[in-house]
């Protein structure tokens, strides 16, 4: 009989999902820039990953809107416009105040207790100068926020927004917008705001939790605007 040990194996992550994820990264670290094409013989040299993984990548993402595909340019990262950028706040502004009421309504405690352990994530992301990890966690904890409405197509819209809001938190988080405001205070800012936003929904105070909201993607849309006519 055979005493050693035999170790797991784990299964191996397939390609489409590396290359999507790869991708993703960079398009969110602006390593791909906005408008940039990219070209599959490129990708496939830059990702080391056969020509079918990153087609299938790319068609993900065609669906997530982080690529659009032109009939002379191929495919291209999704542009950054300011009119882009007027209705994402918009919507992000609108949708997220609106689902106050049904998340101060329901249970949404597990929601709540993730709610905390992805403002951790963002507390420790900012302890090791992780801006990806920051701009994930930031996320995570908003649609943690908006499953609170227990409502599946709030939760998509949320996501849809949140998802094209990614690019943004990374230049708003790896950028010091205003020479007056260090980085880190803003970063303090940040995790602060998802705390009393955590605390108005236990609470259960919809009035406070609006304004919350209403006040935390303003901090988010003033510190993009500057970027932007900077």
């Amino acid at each position: 009989m055979n005493n050693r040990s035999k170790k797991q194996k784990i299964p191996k992550q397939p390609l489409a999902v590396t290359a999507y994820e790869t991708i993703v990264r960079r398009i969110i670290c602006l390593e791909y820039q906005p408008s940039q094409h990219l070209e599959e013989n490129q990708l496939v040299e830059d990702l080391g990953i056969g020509r079918t993984p990153i087609r299938e990548a790319l068609v993900r993402l065609h669906g997530e809107k982080m690529v659009e595909s032109h009939p002379k340019r191929g495919v291209i990262v999704r542009p950054i416009t300011l009119q882009n950028t007027k209705a994402m706040f918009e919507s992000m502004n609108l949708i997220e105040k609106g689902l106050v009421d049904l998340a101060v309504n329901k249970d949404c405690s597990n929601f709540i207790q993730k709610m905390k352990t992805t403002n951790q994530n963002v507390q420790k992301a900012i302890q090791e100068n992780d801006v990806f990890g920051l701009v994930e966690a930031n996320h995570e904890f908003h649609m943690n926020f908006a499953r609170c409405s227990q409502n599946e197509f709030l939760v998509r819209a949320v996501g849809d927004i949140r998802t094209e809001a990614k690019r943004l938190s990374y230049l708003s988080y790896d950028n010091i917008i205003d020479p007056k405001k260090p980085i880190e205070a803003h970063y303090n800012v940040v995790f602060q705001e998802h705390e009393k936003i955590i605390d108005a929904l236990l609470e259960k105070d919809g009035t406070g939790l609006k304004k919350l909201i209403e006040d935390h993607i303003l901090t988010f849309k003033q510190r993009i605007i500057i970027f932007m006519t900077s």
